[in-house]
């Protein structure tokens, strides 16, 4: 899975998933643009890593941005994204504003992406986005997660088709020790949350930051790998 002479674009950077994406996709020989809407957690992420790398600060879900974006970086082999916003609770509770964000970050970032990469990534290159198994296995609560997570993977699907030979995956993760990502929760909860799910879940744990962007990797380098949803869950679609 080496990357050597390939420039690989990563939002979502700045901490958990990212991060760790950013720094394999770094020690494998690429040149990596660091993307997020935080500096300071660019620039974080940025130090961690040895080889060639440039930071840009980017919300994904502004197309003007997206498309000014693209107009400095140029041409790039790969691109990936773990941009993500929760939404949770009984949809007849939820907020226009809360649904809104989660759309924004899950289904407008991603189209904006590939409509405004797509003319300059390579012609043996991929894009990876992030779902999540909730698009598998709805829970109560999970609505409007479960629907942008299925629509993300139905999008990478269909522009596997339009954009080949350009090759586009997701990855579907299920609970993962992220970071940052679980303090909304406290800290009680959170440990519940993992405690549970490690209990439940056949790999007897939660994810990792590396075990995605180990499959990430897998799916930029592999060139017969397209259109596919890869599931890094430890099991929780078995649940």
């Amino acid at each position: 899975m080496q990357l050597e002479g390939k420039r690989v674009v990563v939002i979502g950077a700045g901490s958990g998933i990212g991060r760790s994406v950013a720094v394999a996709a770094s020690e494998a020989g690429a040149s990596v643009v660091l993307a997020g809407r935080k500096r300071e957690s660019l620039e974080a992420t940025a130090a961690l890593m040895k080889g060639r790398r440039e930071v840009r600060v980017l919300d994904a879900s502004e197309e003007t941005q997206v498309a000014a974006f693209f107009e400095e970086v140029g041409s790039f082999d790969h691109l990936v994204s773990t941009a993500s916003q929760g939404a949770s609770g009984p949809l007849t509770g939820m907020g226009a504003d809360a649904i809104q964000r989660a759309f924004a970050a899950k289904l407008w970032a991603p189209v904006f992406l590939v409509k405004h990469a797509a003319p300059r990534i390579a012609q043996d290159g991929s894009f990876t986005f992030f779902s999540g198994f909730r698009a598998g296995r709805p829970a109560v609560g999970t609505s409007i997660t479960s629907l942008v997570n299925g629509g993300l993977e139905a999008f990478t699907k269909a522009m596997a088709v339009e954009l080949a030979p350009v090759r586009l995956n997701a990855i579907s993760p299920g609970v993962v020790d992220s970071g940052s990502f679980w303090d909304r929760l406290g800290t009680e909860a959170r440990e519940r949350l993992f405690t549970d799910y490690a209990k439940k879940v056949p790999a007897r744990r939660v994810g990792r930051p590396e075990d995605l962007a180990s499959a990430t990797l897998f799916a930029m380098t592999n060139p017969f790998l397209t259109g596919t949803v890869i599931s890094v869950d430890g099991g929780g679609l078995l649940m």
